[in-house]
């Protein structure tokens, strides 16, 4: 499919890379035929190497619009509505606040870098925040029943996605204990694996990941993609478990209920997959203001 990349101030090494996949029709717009995995690619190369220029880029997706987009760099801001994708301009009121939330001339660089800690949440790009669960812990014999995850956008939930996946096995009792789910329950609202599994990374696309444990998540996720020769996630990751060993101590454990109730959130509906991002998120927002 089609895909149109527009540069600004791009470095004579990026427009190297830009003019091997695309041909440029003009002064910094470039057009051309190339795969989600060569888009993708090329779009972490831009967004690593254009520090002081914007770029848009806008491709096929199997939407309601037909279309979708990334940006860097730029002002206006990508929203939801309602499931259609705009982009919104911000007032010049926003756009002030925006500059009077930078720090001044005169603060020391500890107070610089303690000041960035505590907005990171806010002012990093769009994030999703994902969580599983399973029939046990073993990747080789245990399988996904839930995939769960929420995309977050300046500290705030934009879009949420949860699907349970049809198996056919019978749970064992403690998992229907713990999360409430049945074999009947995943034979009537699950999906085939290899369609769950499609949705949950069309999803969470090439952002940010942020988890709890991922050291149990991700080789799930990864052995399910090779399951069905599928590439798994490329995002970059955050444990809040390894942030949470290295921010927090005193507690029983590092679990995330525990912390949950450490940082005082209520965790009602806790054991179901997007229950748990919902805390995980709450948990995640308190560990980086620390």
């Amino acid at each position: 499919m089609t895909t149109v990349l527009v540069l600004s101030n791009c470095p004579p090494k990026l427009r190297g890379d830009m003019t091997k996949w695309f041909i440029e029709v003009n002064c910094g717009v470039y057009v051309g035929s190339i795969n989600k995995r060569v888009r993708e690619a090329l779009w972490r190369r831009v967004c690593d190497n254009l520090k002081g220029g914007q770029a848009t880029m806008v491709f096929h997706a199997d939407n309601e619009q037909q279309l979708d987009f990334y940006v860097h760099n730029t002002t206006w801001e990508p929203i939801d509505f309602d499931g259609i994708k705009l982009m919104r301009r911000p007032s010049p009121e926003r756009l002030a606040s925006r500059s009077e939330s930078i720090l001044k001339p005169g603060f020391s660089n500890a107070a610089r870098c303690k000041y960035q800690r505590r907005s990171a949440v806010t002012k990093c790009e769009t994030y999703v925040v994902i969580d599983l669960e399973t029939t046990g812990l073993n990747t080789q014999s245990d399988l996904i029943i839930e995939y769960a995850a929420i995309k977050v956008d300046k500290g705030q939930i934009i879009e949420e996605f949860s699907v349970l996946v049809k198996r056919d096995l019978t749970l064992p009792n403690e998992i229907v204990e713990l999360t409430g789910i049945t074999s009947e329950l995943m034979s009537n609202e699950g999906l085939d694996p290899a369609d769950a599994l499609c949705k949950f990374l069309e999803f969470i696309g090439r952002l940010r990941i942020v988890g709890h444990n991922l050291d149990f998540d991700m080789p799930f996720i990864i052995s399910e993609c090779k399951r069905y020769s599928i590439s798994p996630p490329c995002g970059k990751c955050e444990d809040t478990l390894r942030l949470a060993h290295r921010k927090i101590s005193g507690t029983d454990n590092y679990k995330l209920l525990t912390l949950a109730k450490h940082f005082m959130i209520p965790t009602g509906g806790a054991h179901r997959a997007l229950s748990d991002c919902k805390i995980l998120h709450e948990v995640y927002l308190k560990l980086k203001q620390l």
